[in-house]
């Protein structure tokens, strides 16, 4: 893992990832029904990703693959059940909150909830200096209106609420909160999803704007292949909790390796109405996190399962360009 991650670039030299996970794991205990025992159901199991400053990772993969869950471990939310997380370095268990809070800020999926509908948006944005203790309230003031702007919020805005916003306007504001502590790392967990998609592009080229400007490091969040392809470094899929396939976005758009990276791509909608409506390959839906298949778990919506995959599950393997988890590189 680390051999092939050097070879990538990932790891080069002495520069320490701004964000690293060793074998992070996240277990639940769940409750069937009232008179029964808990089960466990392993929502991210051994993920090992590193990500370098100024660099964007995209996570990927269907709704229930463990994505939401990673990403409030990454913010410190929830502690892993096993392995940990790395912080510039240092171990995230070992950081106050408050201190993690400022290098880590979350933008997340629907700017319609994560926003107080009874403040202004001034009182938004100027919330995490406020609960920082930081700057006077001219000085919060005056941070505000330059966030604003930078964000591409019109000042007149400032004493607005969030209901006489639009969907966009929102989550600009959601940003500006995000980035007033001016934290290193973002985590953005589907920050376009809820939007329409005409909406999607302006905030997609907002946050890449942005990136370069203030030198931020990101951990994209997405279920959708296409909205991350011009936006990320590198792309993390995931299936159940696991890992299966890592490496450079230009070589996993290029030519995917796991066959559920693939059919991930191929049902991704084009505007070229020649194409049609794109096949999605995938059979049934996700198995029960619960009981998950034996073997490899993607084996029962595979094209290309053998009787391997049912009775063997494969370790993530180090091919010329990338990770994958897959019988079919050994």
């Amino acid at each position: 893992m680390n051999q092939i991650m050097g070879q990538f670039g990932h790891t080069g030299g002495e520069e320490v990832p701004a964000l690293e996970c060793r074998k992070v794991g996240r277990t639940y205990m769940i409750k069937r029904g009232m008179f029964a025992e808990k089960q466990p159901l392993k929502a991210v199991q051994g993920i090992n990703l590193k990500v370098n400053r100024g660099e964007v990772l995209a996570i990927v993969g269907e709704s229930g693959c463990g994505k939401t869950t990673l990403a409030k471990m990454l913010l410190g939310l929830l502690e892993p059940s096993e392995g940990e997380i790395l912080l510039d370095g240092m171990p995230i268990s070992s950081v106050s909150i408050l201190d993690i809070a400022k290098k880590v800020q979350p933008v997340f999926q629907d700017p319609y909830s994560s926003l107080n509908p009874r403040k202004t948006i001034e009182a938004i944005i100027s919330l995490p200096l406020k609960v920082h203790k930081i700057g006077t309230k001219e000085g919060r003031h005056a941070r505000v209106v330059e966030y604003m702007r930078l964000v591409g919020l019109p000042k007149r805005l400032i004493h607005s609420y969030p209901n006489q916003l639009s969907g966009g306007q929102r989550q600009r504001v959601a940003i500006a909160r995000a980035l007033i502590m001016e934290p290193k790392i973002v985590v953005c967990d589907e920050p376009t999803s809820a939007l329409d998609v005409s909406v999607q592009a302006h905030i997609l080229n907002l946050l890449q704007d942005l990136r370069e400007e203030l030198n931020l490091t990101y951990a994209f969040i997405s279920h959708d292949l296409a909205v991350v392809e011009h936006l990320a470094d590198w792309v993390a899929v995931m299936y159940l909790g696991r890992l299966i396939e890592y490496g450079r976005a230009t070589d996993i758009f290029a030519n995917p390796k796991h066959p559920y990276t693939r059919a991930l791509l191929d049902s991704v909608l084009t505007p070229d109405a020649r194409l049609g409506l794109p096949e999605i390959t995938l059979g049934r839906g996700l198995p029960n996190p619960l009981s998950p298949p034996s073997g490899c778990y993607f084996h029962p919506r595979c094209p290309k399962a053998t009787d391997e995959c049912s009775q063997e599950a494969p370790v993530l393997l180090e091919t010329e360009d990338r990770l994958v988890e897959c019988h079919l590189y050994k």
